[in-house]
């Protein structure tokens, strides 16, 4: 069977790796870079890298891509979102590996990996082990400050008590090991997520950071607005301790 996930992005109506007819297929790998998407992986020091995690990054202009965004008129945001990191080349925010045989390996966003002393983690792998508990049905976690704040929406009629709360850490601790204990679990009603069911971890990190929520997230993408204000709602008591150094 010829299975042919793709990865890409709304921002470029586009994707950049997928499949191809006359490729084999690799469990786990998408097949190839797609033409017309100048595809690199770079390393931290901006260097192109194969058979090793990194940045996802496109070299050189897509047809697709956007030129500048909606009220921002000097093009902070833009550069912002996009070319921080890489000037003049564009950084899209997801973890990824090229194969030597040219595979591509998606591992996540970057911009919402976990970073425990110096080791990084997916966040999927902390939601498969908070997840699995039967009083959970959702989670969202950040990482700002050096601080691990989780988030987690409760089966009905159940309520964040501190019995519940170390028995998350114990199944963090025994699966993922010490360092990935939440420092902050917090109840939310429900998990915010865009349109696509992609959770917005990255949106409500920006707002820990100061970010105005206009310019975190785009509401109108939002798939349970009423769930993001809710996590801001439920953040606000917190707030000045979690961004104390």
């Amino acid at each position: 069977m010829w299975l042919a996930p793709i990865s890409g992005g709304t921002d470029v109506v586009s994707a950049f790796v997928g499949g191809c007819p006359i490729l084999p297929v690799w469990d786990g790998e998408m097949q190839c870079r797609w033409l017309g998407a100048a595809v690199n992986v770079y390393n931290e020091e901006g260097k192109p890298v194969v058979n090793e995690v990194g940045e996802l990054v496109i070299e050189k202009p897509m047809p697709s891509m956007p030129i500048y965004f909606w009220n921002d008129p000097d093009y902070n945001w833009y550069r912002e979102s996009y070319f921080s990191m890489f000037p003049g080349v564009w950084r899209h925010g997801d973890w990824a590996l090229i194969t030597d045989r040219g595979t591509v390996i998606i591992s996540g966003r970057s911009d919402s990996t976990i970073k425990r002393k110096g080791i990084r983690i997916g966040t999927l792998d902390i939601y498969k082990v908070v997840e699995s508990l039967p009083e959970v049905v959702g989670s969202l976690a950040v990482e700002v400050k050096n601080k691990l704040i989780l988030f987690v929406a409760l089966r009905p009629g159940l309520q964040l008590t501190e019995e519940l709360k170390r028995k998350i850490n114990d199944a963090l601790r025994g699966q993922l090991g010490p360092y990935y204990i939440a420092d902050y679990i917090i109840q939310v009603p429900d998990i915010p997520m865009t349109r696509n069911y992609k959770k917005l971890e990255v949106p409500i990190k920006k707002v820990l950071m100061g970010w105005p929520i206009d310019k975190a997230v785009n509401i109108n993408a939002v798939l349970n607005p009423e769930a993001f204000y809710a996590v801001i709602e439920a953040l606000k008591p917190y707030m000045d301790e979690i961004m104390r150094e």
